[in-house]
């Protein structure tokens, strides 16, 4: 007897979980008895699968992620680009700068320019890039620097920070005074000066290293180096979040200098 009740308990169960169909399989569990009595009066038994809209009924987001995670909709077209400084404070290990070039080159980032020097810290050095990105691009490219370890800080530099940088141009010496007088107006120097060639130095901003070159151009120039913005905030702001400004070596009131953690 005990084996057949265990059979009865067993039909009762498959009867609730589905009832069977004239093929020996059983009903959607939706439409079983149980599912029935749990289902309010007015409302419809759904034919297969779980009560709700059906999948094409459901919404869906209409736009895209692009390669930053972002998602897009279709009318907004293509987020503009823009320019941004980015400087970072960094400890002097073996290939950390490979290692930050790197990280823009596997993510495909669009650097213009690296740079990479010494601070008034002993054993950093600071990296100022600019990179022409969306403003999602931007923001990931600062997040993903500041998480190299040998990172100490990123920040982005406003606007109006002090920028510069140097290049140095041989161009043809067929006519001397005139590469001198260019050179004088530019503020520049003469590095080398032969009889064929001639080599000068011209620093100073974006703009007028470009100018610089343009002028040039019209004497041939053979060689070029450009090194590449680099940049500091202007006034009390520090460059990098949390920076301090460097101590000279004699003797001076430590209350003359500002404290960029105000």
């Amino acid at each position: 007897m005990s084996g057949d009740d265990d059979r009865s308990d067993a039909a009762e169960r498959a009867g609730d979980a589905g009832d069977p169909t004239p093929d020996g399989g059983s009903t959607h569990p939706a439409e079983s008895p149980l599912a029935e009595r749990a289902r309010p009066a007015d409302a419809d038994a759904p034919t297969t699968g779980l009560s709700g809209p059906r999948p094409e009924e459901r919404p869906h987001p209409t736009g895209r992620r692009d390669e930053h995670g972002v998602r897009k909709e279709p009318d907004q077209g293509p987020e503009p680009a823009r320019r941004a400084t980015v400087s970072a404070l960094v400890e002097d290990e073996p290939g950390v700068l490979a290692r930050a070039a790197g990280l823009f080159r596997r993510r495909q980032f669009n650097i213009e320019s690296l740079t990479v020097g010494p601070t008034t810290v002993e054993g950093h050095s600071r990296i100022t890039l600019v990179v022409e990105e969306t403003e999602a691009g931007i923001d990931q490219a600062k997040k993903q620097l500041a998480k190299l370890t040998p990172v100490i800080a990123v920040g982005e530099l406003s606007g109006d920070a002090v920028a510069a940088e140097l290049v140095l141009l041989k161009v043809r010496g067929q006519e001397p005074d005139k590469v001198h007088a260019i050179t004088s107006m530019y503020d520049g120097q003469t590095l080398d000066a032969g009889p064929r060639t001639i080599t000068v130095q011209i620093t100073g901003d974006e703009n007028q290293i470009d100018d610089a070159i343009d002028a040039f151009d019209q004497f041939g120039i053979i060689e070029m180096a450009r090194t590449g913005q680099t940049a500091l905030e202007r006034g009390d702001s520090p460059t990098t979040p949390g920076e301090e400004p460097g101590h000279s070596a004699a003797d001076t009131d430590d209350d003359e200098f500002t404290n960029y953690d105000d």
